[in-house]
């Protein structure tokens, strides 16, 4: 129920024709009683899990998971990588996680904030990932999900293709500054293009099982973080 809620909320915010943005564009209040009493916890293990509604599905779906392995989630649904960019100090920086895993793009390209720009949401990435590295924070980066289209905007068009250079670009980013990268489109596709049906209810965001999948990718590339950053 919840998920068909902020669908219809996203197709409402995209298409109501309001042009003033909240106060609040960003949605920093979001977890800010959460944020606060989590500054005060010295946790070296903390993992947050930055994202949009995929990861707060995540977190919901399988919260002992999230428990057991340190993770913070810190999705909003509907958000771009620019709101995630804003709020990030708020939701990453300030809680001195380990590890941050970044995963977004996906709203971009659904053009939930307007038009599609690769090169925006790119440097939207890199920023997160610097600010990352320059508080002395590990950074995961991962792959869009696979989909080709969006219930809340099928107008959209080349998902698949706007999707497929936007991982390589990450992935090269990752490649070029030898930071992990977690790919989980080709876990998630058996045609490239789509989900695994199993793995989706409805064709953007995981299921139960789709979720089982990314959680054993990333515990993998957690359990192996040293090879990138040489113990320290």
């Amino acid at each position: 129920m919840k998920r068909l809620f902020v669908i219809i909320m996203l197709f409402w915010n995209i298409f109501s024709g309001q042009c003033a943005e909240p106060a609040d564009w960003a949605n920093k209040a979001r977890y800010a009683a959460s944020n606060k009493e989590l500054s005060q916890v010295v946790d070296t293990s903390r993992v947050v899990m930055m994202g949009n509604s995929i990861t707060e599905f995540w977190e919901e779906t399988h919260p002992d998971f999230f428990v057991a392995h340190h993770l913070v989630g810190r999705g909003i649904g509907g958000q771009v990588s620019s709101q995630m960019l804003a709020r990030f100090r708020q939701d990453v920086l300030n809680l001195k996680p380990r590890v941050v895993v970044i995963n977004c793009g996906t709203n971009d390209i659904a053009e939930n904030n307007g038009p599609y720009d690769e090169d925006i949401t790119m440097d939207n990435i890199v920023s997160m990932t610097e600010l990352a590295l320059d508080h002395g924070i590990r950074v995961v980066l991962s792959s869009v999900l696979p989909t080709d289209s969006f219930i809340w905007n099928q107008g959209v068009k080349d998902v698949v293709g706007k999707i497929k250079r936007l991982n390589e670009r990450i992935l090269g980013y990752c490649q070029e500054k030898h930071l992990p990268y977690i790919d989980y489109f080709s876990w998630m596709t058996a045609n490239g293009t789509t989900m695994i049906s199993d793995y989706t209810d409805d064709g953007v965001h995981p299921s139960p099982a789709g979720y089982d999948v990314m959680e054993v990718r990333l515990l993998e590339m957690l359990n192996k973080l040293n090879l990138y950053y040489n113990n320290q």
